[in-house]
């Protein structure tokens, strides 16, 4: 059997933005996973059924810690010599994609799932640029996973378009629509969550999922909901996710804004996410940069109609007005008057959640991203007999 080396700067990304790929591929492949913190990734590749190996990696600018993990991987490569290697996560990718350039591996793939230079300026941004533009050359192929990445890379000519591809409609994994379905929410588990975070049965309900920081757009988000919940006090603002201390970390400002409005509410890192959306009655996402992002189409299959930045990605699941509204980035009026609008339709907001959900039916299942993205690995192996 073939051997696959799957790659991401943190066990997370295996978990989530990955979800279940390893258990699939594994009746294709020997499949090994590579990621940072030992313990967590030697536990999600137990739970998948495969090979795992640790390589501490940072997803800060750490030349000297980065010339170690590049060593340490490029050693195991050169070792376990795999057919394909496929990296996720920037900073995987260029540890990753150098290390099997240079141990010799035929099929070397990167998946360009979000770039953080989209948002960095001056000299931070011009190594953000050299750094993609080096891992793409090592790569034998490119998968931005959306359409405005790709059309973002050929801009910026950090790659050759012959090497460049989106798999499917976009994603980096499909979604599990049968998972999501708030079909698997009890309504004992929606009185539970009510009870717990204090929700009153009768808020209606604004869902943000993510990280919390700046650039997911949580401070024009609570601007909006503290001027939208001042003329609607029958609202809530519910935040799924962790604060982040190191990167992108908030404001002093907004986090007083979050620990002092009583209707602002943190529920800190959640495995399933699904009871919250269900409670959701709109879902917020003002995100400055995405590559294709998960949580969309997550509230979009739980039937939640969405709010979404006018960014790549987003802009590829929702089409505004017809099945949700797009909003510009840091755009605080307009995301209120978006908020407001549909906070006062009911009507309007089942026609979107309908539409959405036919729309991620339709285009983004999980089962069939896997078969196309196996067709893909096929395809490549065709290209080297």
């Amino acid at each position: 059997m073939k051997k696959l080396v799957r790659i991401t700067t943190v066990p997370i990304s295996l978990e989530k933005l990955l979800e279940n790929q390893a258990s699939f591929f594994k009746n294709y492949f020997d499949i090994t996973l590579v990621s940072s913190s030992e313990s967590e990734l030697k536990k999600i590749a137990n739970q998948q059924g495969v090979h795992h190996f640790s390589v501490e990696m940072t997803r800060k600018i750490t030349p000297l810690k980065d010339l170690s993990s590049f060593l340490q991987l490029y050693r195991f490569l050169r070792k376990e010599q795999p057919e394909i290697v496929h990296t996720h996560t920037p900073k995987a990718g260029i540890v990753g994609m150098l290390a099997a350039f240079f141990a010799g591996v035929p099929i070397r793939l990167h998946t360009v799932a979000g770039l953080p230079l989209m948002e960095a300026k001056g000299i931070k941004k011009q190594v953000l640029l050299a750094v993609e533009r080096l891992t793409y050359r090592c790569a034998t192929q490119v998968y931005p996973n959306s359409v405005g990445l790709l059309q973002y890379i050929k801009e910026k000519r950090l790659a050759p378009k012959h090497k460049l591809k989106v798999i499917g409609k976009g994603s980096s994994n499909g979604i599990d629509t049968d998972y999501f379905d708030p079909m698997n929410v009890s309504e004992g588990q929606r009185q539970a969550l009510e009870k717990d975070f204090t929700i009153q049965s009768q808020d209606l309900v604004f869902c943000f999922v993510g990280r919390l920081v700046g650039d997911k757009g949580i401070h024009e988000l609570l601007t909006s909901f503290i001027e939208v919940h001042q003329k609607n006090p029958a609202t809530a603002l519910l935040l799924v996710g962790p604060q982040e201390q190191t990167l992108d970390p908030l404001q002093q400002e907004t986090l007083a804004q979050i620990q002092n409005h009583p209707k602002i509410i943190t529920t800190g890192y959640q495995q399933d996410v699904r009871p919250f959306l269900n409670r959701a009655d709109i879902f917020t996402f003002p995100s400055y940069r995405e590559g294709f992002p998960n949580v969309v189409l997550q509230a979009g299959a739980m039937g939640v109609p969405c709010i979404v930045s006018d960014i790549n990605g987003c802009n590829e699941i929702i089409q505004d007005n017809q099945n949700g509204y797009l909003v510009p980035i840091k755009n605080t009026s307009k995301l209120t008057e978006k908020m407001e609008k549909l906070a006062n339709n009911p009507s309007l907001r089942k026609e979107f959640a309908d539409k959405n959900k036919a729309k991620i039916q339709r285009d983004f299942k999980r089962k069939a991203f896997w078969q196309m993205l196996l067709k893909e690995y096929q395809l490549q192996e065709k290209c080297i007999q």
